[in-house]
């Protein structure tokens, strides 16, 4: 996969979990994918709240996160550590971005957590915080995505401050303008059907 141009990179999209994906860290799950080139492939999990409060464990950016105002399990790798999501709405130019602030794709972005939250304050439209993530090694995700364990659709900036997570891998599978959108009707349990 050497030589990945800018097109095949899947970052900004989601990776949808079809119902066929065994892994129960990814059972439904909805992935952003943060960073995909040859080395590999890394993302955060959008639709896992916990019950931890972000005054929990980042007092200062708990205002600023939204609802619900929780920390989210971004994936089954460093849970004790964390990452800050967020939309900045217009997208800001690129000159334009706030400080502490990097692009990921379009309005979407990686927050610096340790710049200080007043720096941000103005700028973000939403903010979601995460615990660990999702990671992949060169070629892994490929693998995946050849063995249909995952659904590649755009993203759009609601997705990551969506109010209801739980019903996030319904919502982006309904979206979709192809049979996708059928998907979301899958059984929870498939032999209770």
């Amino acid at each position: 996969m050497s030589g990945m141009t800018e097109v095949s990179s899947l970052t900004g999209r989601l990776l949808v979990a079809t119902p066929a994906l065994a892994d129960p860290n990814f059972d439904r799950a909805v992935v952003l994918l943060l960073d995909h080139d040859e080395e590999g492939s890394l993302g955060v999990v959008l639709n896992r709240p916990t019950p931890v409060g972000v005054s929990d464990i980042l007092e200062d950016w708990a205002e600023l996160a939204g609802e619900p105002g929780v920390v989210f399990q971004g994936g089954p790798v460093s849970l004790d550590s964390a990452l800050g999501i967020a939309v900045i709405p217009g997208g800001a130019a690129v000159d334009g971005a706030p400080l502490g602030w990097r692009r990921v794709h379009g309005a979407i972005g990686l927050v610096d957590l340790e710049a200080p939250p007043e720096l941000l304050a103005a700028a973000l439209g939403s903010l979601r915080i995460f615990a660990g993530y999702a990671g992949w090694g060169p070629g892994q995700l490929e693998d995946e995505l050849v063995e249909g364990a995952w659904y590649v659709v755009e993203s759009e900036p609601g997705d990551v401050s969506s109010p209801s997570p739980e019903r996030l891998w319904r919502e982006v599978l309904r979206r979709q303008r192809s049979d996708l959108a059928m998907v979301a009707t899958y059984p929870d349990d498939a032999s209770l059907n």
